[in-house]
This record gives structure tokens, C-alpha cells and sequence, in this order.
């Protein structure tokens, strides 16, 4: 038996079919995929996310911590910002992809649930003295993704803080019903939405107040095709600890600048070494290139697919690769072998989907 988060009495009840992922028992889907996708494309998608770490630092060495194992720069934040950035090991490679957040008097971050345990090791490891108190938050707190056009507007009175006066990339401590939360505008599907950490106890009845609101619970399936749609890197997808930053896509995340970090040496070395690309791959046909189909041009395989999905936004398939950086540019032509058979390909710019504005 995997770990579970306080909703897993709620989606066994209510017909999600439940898998592991990363340990924990999480719901793949309820209804079908394409159903929870286009809600949250349409309407409000509800997303138990319960599962990723949830950290907190105390103390004055917090900072210094944070930015000796953050790619981006978390000197800069204002008061409430949440910003995006990598954990590298010491050879450039990618540990996580986090979140950290700026509290008046502390900092959060969120994690991967396949990482967890080791980026709590990671940042004990790398304390080296400093003044930090370090909690994993993440059994005791429920997290919750609403996302969709019409999220925000749903939220609106169900924390003390009203969702629609943060940015995007901001969030808040309040209270949902008497008890702490934290309202965040984040989230990981390409529409706007917020996400919201409850007490454990709280989480049901934050559950059951949306889904009467008319939000629809989906499962990880939507997730992952949401995600993929919007050009957005999975860990142990586009992401490992072979992976650099900087082939990812992902340079906009990381501050030479800002001083040292672990694996910033190594990062900055590895850009002068020829090496894969992430790029995006729309196919001629509907058959789904799957992770690990291999990549060709003219004949001879330069990569290969991470993610790979029939659209239901766009109505095509498409793909995630890495390849060789001399083959990545926008428009060329490649074929994909799909289980014996060579598919015709195109790159075509990241993301897929954009929301409209």
C-alpha cells in the first residue's frame, strides 16, 4: 500500500481509478481523460495534489540555504511572490524542478513527490551550519489544484483572500473556514487557477465545497495531457539528473549572476559541450509516439521522445523529444518510429496550446 493523501476515502467512493504514482495511491481518471482535459479547458478542473512536498524554513540561514541549491534567484522576491526555478546536483544534472515561496518572516517551497526525500536530504546535506529549521509539511497539509477560465471566480469567497487580487505567481497566507491556508495563484496546466495547502482535517470539505461549486475532479491522466499541451517538462520526462537546465529550456530559470550554487560550475561548463535539445513535435498522423520512440532524420535516429499524447485541444498528436541541437530548428522535418513505423514529424515551437487572454 502506498502513502495517501486525506482524499483517498473520496476518490475510491466517487469511481477514481486508482495507481501509484511515486509512491503514493493517486486517481488516474474518473470519468475519461478527454472528459477532465476539456473541463478544465472550458470550465474548473479540481486536482488532488496532495502528494507533492511541501517544505518550510525557519531561521536566518534560510535564505543563504535556498540559494545555494536554487537555479533562480529568491533574493529578489517580493513579499507573496512564488517563482520557478531547478535543484542541480554538483555535475549540472536536475535533481527537482521546485517552487519557492517568500513569507514575510519565512520561505516555502514545493517539490516533486518522486523527489521528495531527496531534496529534503539535499537541502540537510547542503545546510553546512547555517541557522535553518527545515519541515516537510507534507503528511500533516492537503494541496489542491483548481484550475480553469472560470477558477478564479469560483474561489473567490472561499478563503479569506479573494484569488483574483494576487498575480499570477503570487499567493497569500489566510484561512479557509477558521483554519490556516494558503491561496497561491500557480499551477501546471497551461489555464489560469490557484492552488490551496488546508490542514490535513480541512481537506474534504474544501473538496466537497468545489465540486458543489461545480468544479470537476480529474485525475492524473488530464494532468499529464494538460501539461504536455501547455510545453510544460515532467520530471523523469524532460527532466533527470543527466539533463541540464539549459538543454531543457529552461535558461529563463537560472541567475548566473545572483553568486554560487551547487552545480552552477558544471551548468556553465556543459554549455560549451554538444549535446540534446528539448524540443516540440507535432505528427502527421494519430498514432501517439510514446516515451522512448526514437527520433530520425534522414534515416539515421537523433533522439528520442520523453512525452507524447493525442491533443485533445488541438485535435493533433504531439510530442516532446530531445535531439541533437544541429537538427532543433523550427520546421524541420522528421519522422518518429512508432512501434516499427516511421511517422513524418515537424518541430514546432513550445508551447502547443496558449490560453487565450
Amino acid at each position: 500500500m502506498g502513502l495517501r493523501t486525506p482524499l483517498y476515502d473520496w476518490h475510491v467512493a466517487h469511481g477514481g481509478r486508482m495507481v501509484d504514482f511515486a509512491g503514493w495511491d493517486m486517481p488516474v481518471q474518473y470519468t475519461t481523460i478527454v472528459e477532465e482535459h476539456q473541463a478544465v479547458r472550458t470550465g474548473v478542473g479540481l486536482f488532488d495534489i496532495g502528494h507533492m512536498g511541501r517544505l518550510s524554513f525557519e531561521g536566518a540561514g534560510s535564505l543563504d540555504l535556498i540559494q545555494r541549491v536554487f537555479t533562480n534567484n529568491a533574493a529578489t522576491l517580493k513579499e507573496g511572490q512564488v517563482r520557478y526555478g531547478l535543484v542541480c546536483n554538483d555535475r549540472g544534472g536536475i535533481r527537482d524542478d521546485v517552487l519557492v515561496y517568500k513569507w514575510p518572516t519565512n520561505y516555502g517551497m514545493v517539490v516533486n513527490a518522486s523527489n521528495r526525500e531527496k531534496i529534503v536530504a539535499w537541502l540537510h546535506a547542503s545546510m553546512a551550519g547555517r541557522d535553518v529549521r527545515l519541515v516537510d509539511q507534507t503528511l500533516d497539509t492537503a494541496m489542491i489544484a483548481v484550475q480553469g477560465p472560470a477558477a478564479v471566480s469560483m474561489c473567490q469567497d472561499i478563503t479569506t483572500t479573494d484569488p483574483a487580487t494576487l498575480s499570477n505567481y503570487f499567493a497569500a497566507k489566510t484561512t479557509y473556514r477558521g483554519e490556516p491556508a494558503i491561496i497561491s495563484r500557480t499551477g501546471y496546466t497551461g489555464e489560469d487557477g490557484v492552488e490551496i495547502i488546508v490542514e490535513k482535517s480541512q481537506a474534504a470539505r474544501l473538496w466537497e465545497e468545489l465540486v458543489s461549486r461545480g468544479a470537476k475532479a480529474c485525475g492524473l491522466g488530464a494532468r499529464d495531457t494538460l501539461r504536455l499541451e501547455a510545453g510544460m517538462p515532467l520530471y523523469g520526462h524532460e527532466l533527470n539528473e543527466e539533463i541540464d537546465p539549459i538543454q531543457a529550456g529552461l535558461a529563463w530559470a537560472v541567475k548566473f549572476d545572483k553568486g554560487d550554487f551547487r552545480g552552477k560550475a558544471a551548468i556553465q561548463d556543459r554549455m560549451n559541450t554538444p549535446r540534446r535539445e528539448r524540443i516540440g513535435l507535432e505528427l502527421a498522423g494519430k498514432r501517439i509516439a510514446r516515451e522512448g520512440a526514437a527520433v530520425k532524420s534522414r534515416g539515421q535516429t537523433i533522439g528520442v521522445v520523453t512525452s507524447g499524447t493525442y491533443s485533445p485541444s488541438l485535435l493533433k498528436t504531439i510530442a516532446m523529444a530531445y535531439i541533437d541541437a544541429h537538427d532543433c530548428e523550427i520546421g524541420t522535418a522528421l519522422t518518429v518510429d512508432v512501434r516499427g513505423k516511421d511517422e513524418s514529424a515537424l518541430i514546432v515551437k513550445l508551447p502547443f496550446y496558449k490560453r487565450g487572454r
